[in-house]
């Protein structure tokens, strides 16, 4: 029995007992006045009065109580069922307040509602834990006794602005909840409120927190720059690598024919170092612009490593300790070996630079399986096992300032002449090429911590074997005939040149078409086709599979200074094919043309 109910029914028994009452007393009444004394009602007791009361009522009097409670019983039921309705009413009122306050009280956002001097009305939870009190504790104070004079002004202004707007302010605001000490950035509406008569109540206020929201649209936004940067970097590749590769090639072919006591000698050396410094700074724009033709092999990270270790202790100098921390059953990864020498060059010799004396640096490997709780906080990664690579330095450590701008390419706090600032963007290239992600940690004048991790390969094949070390002599052709397809002029001659100086018979053309023609022509079989990618009326891949049709036998190797991305759309960076990226040496041609042969 609810609430209603038992109030309507107590009201109905009220009007009974009302009229019940009425009837008594209208029966003493009568009996005290219409018999003789009142020494008789006490003489005769009750049973007399009940006759008056009941068994012997006047006519008159009999209508006159009835009626009289009749009308109390009706009146009753009209009592009951106003007051029925204004209970409903209440209740319903109170659902409804409560309704709305869970609701305020449920919604995500910081609500809260203030009067027209500041001081605060209403809050829900989450304002609550902002301010570290309950709301009966915030009701009726004002922001100077939460907050520093500071923040509570720039709160105050925007309560203001939004006063003198008489509309929706809109701002953002950094604050530090007090009950766990976070921080979150909020979107905050400031919104005045009026009654229906037009009186100010107050300003109401939510604020939103949009803080994975920004670091997604900065994420997004580091993103599509260096996209935009990596399709730079494509767009100018291929020229500066044929005009790289003239430059390394006949350089080169200068210095053969020269005694090293001629002053031209000197001269020719010098330009030969400046043309491959140019064509590594090319390799480290595509690395970072993840368009560098790459040759991923399954590899044991920690034996690669191993491998460098000489190397970068040399390269990082004597007065810096270098430690080496390989961890156990590293799982195998599959990446250009090339690559990680690249990677840890480039960690090792931003950490020397951090470093101003004496220092240390640490390398080392583990196992890791991120989760989705992991992920979560690192959107650019997805759930999986990786291996993490860390490289740490005790240097002076990385400003937040400067910790957002050290994958950005060109951007160097060193000195002129001292960093490219391509370092890092090419580490930062790299491992976005294998879907890998990278962490920094950083302290001022404590140092730096640069992890990064590279997916586990899952696939089962064999670790490559090791790289063996350039031999001294250049391999040499035995007569092997050569068809050598090239539309950039100087590169044809200077491969014609260098092929035909280490014992090939070799037949060039600067067009496909011209280059069958000369096939046909000759009826002669050709040994090896040496063909650029990229060339006008038909592409490499096309000549060599039209080619191979007239030749079965036939052994190709494919030349290109254009960017990984563009090569693969024809087919040339697949496993198995023989590919020698633009500008090589005489040495890196001469050793790809004897690996196609034999």
């Amino acid at each position: 029995m609810n609430r209603i109910t038992k109030s309507y029914i107590k009201v109905l028994f009220a009007a009974i007992v009302i009229g019940l009452l009425f009837w008594i007393i209208d029966g003493i009444f009568e009996y005290m006045f219409f018999h003789k004394n009142l020494s008789f009602l006490v003489l005769e007791g009750p049973e007399t009065l009940m006759e008056s009361l009941v068994l012997q009522v006047p006519p008159h009097s009999l209508f006159v109580r009835t009626s009289f409670l009749i009308a109390c019983f009706i009146s009753g039921c009209i009592v009951a069922v106003f007051l029925a309705r204004r209970l409903k009413a209440e209740e319903s009122l109170r659902e409804s307040e409560a309704m709305f306050k869970t609701l305020i009280r449920t919604i995500p956002d910081l609500v809260w509602l203030k009067d027209p001097d500041g001081r605060y009305i209403a809050c829900n939870t989450r304002f609550e834990k902002f301010f570290g009190a309950k709301e009966e504790e915030i009701i009726g104070k004002t922001d100077r006794d939460f907050l520093g004079e500071e923040l509570a002004a720039f709160f105050r202004h925007y309560d203001q602005l939004a006063i003198e707007k008489g509309s929706p302010s809109v701002n953002e605001e950094e604050i530090t909840f007090a009950d766990d000490g976070h921080k979150e950035l909020l979107e905050t509406i400031k919104t005045p409120m009026y009654r229906d008569d037009g009186h100010f109540v107050g300003v109401l206020g939510i604020g939103r927190n949009i803080t994975e929201r920004v670091q997604m649209q900065a994420q997004i936004s580091q993103a599509q720059k260096m996209e935009s940067l990596g399709r730079l970097a494509g767009g100018i590749a291929h020229d500066y690598n044929n005009v790289s590769s003239v430059i390394v090639g006949y350089s080169e072919l200068g210095l053969e024919g020269l005694n090293p006591a001629d002053p031209l000698y000197d001269y020719l050396q010098e330009i030969h170092k400046a043309a491959q410094r140019a064509a590594n700074f090319t390799r480290q724009l595509l690395a970072f612009a993840r368009r560098q033709t790459a040759a991923p092999v399954v590899i044991d990270l920690n034996d690669a490593i191993e491998k460098m270790l000489t190397m970068l202790q040399r390269l990082i100098g004597e007065h810096i300790t270098l430690s080496w921390r390989p961890g156990t059953e590293i799982w195998p990864l599959k990446i250009d070996p090339s690559q990680i020498d690249q990677i840890l060059a480039n960690l090792c010799i931003n950490a020397r630079d951090a470093i101003a004396d004496t220092g240390r640096i640490a390398i080392s490997t583990e196992n890791t399986a991120c989760d989705v709780n992991t992920c979560a906080e690192n959107t650019d990664l997805v759930p999986g096992d990786y291996v993490a690579l860390t490289v740490s330095d005790d240097g002076q450590g990385i400003d937040p300032e400067t910790l957002d701008k050290i994958f950005d390419p060109f951007f160097t706090t060193k000195e002129v002449g001292k960093g490219s600032g391509l370092g890092l963007s090419t580490v930062y290239g790299i491992v976005k090429q294998y879907n890998g992600f990278i962490c920094v940690d950083s302290e001022l004048k404590q140092g730096t911590s640069i992890r990064i991790y590279l997916p586990r390969c899952v696939e089962k094949e064999p670790l490559a074997k090791n790289r063996n070390e350039a031999p001294a002599d250049l391999p040499l052709g035995r007569g092997e005939r050569i068809l050598f397809v090239e539309d950039d002029e100087p590169i044809l001659e200077l491969g014609e040149k260098i092929l035909t100086g280490l014992g090939y018979e070799v037949m060039s053309s600067p067009s496909p078409l011209q280059a069958l023609e000369l096939a046909k022509s000759r009826g002669k079989e050709i040994d090896l086709l040496v063909t650029d990618v990229i060339m006008p009326q038909m592409n490499g891949r096309e000549l060599a599979e039209t080619l191979q049709g007239m030749f079965p036998s036939l052994k190709v190797l494919f030349i290109s200074g254009y960017t990984a991305d563009v090569i693969a759309q024809k087919g040339v960076v697949e496993e198995g094919v023989h590919f020698l990226p633009k500008p090589f040496t005489k040495a890196d041609l001469a050793a790809k043309v004897r690996e196609a042969l034999d």
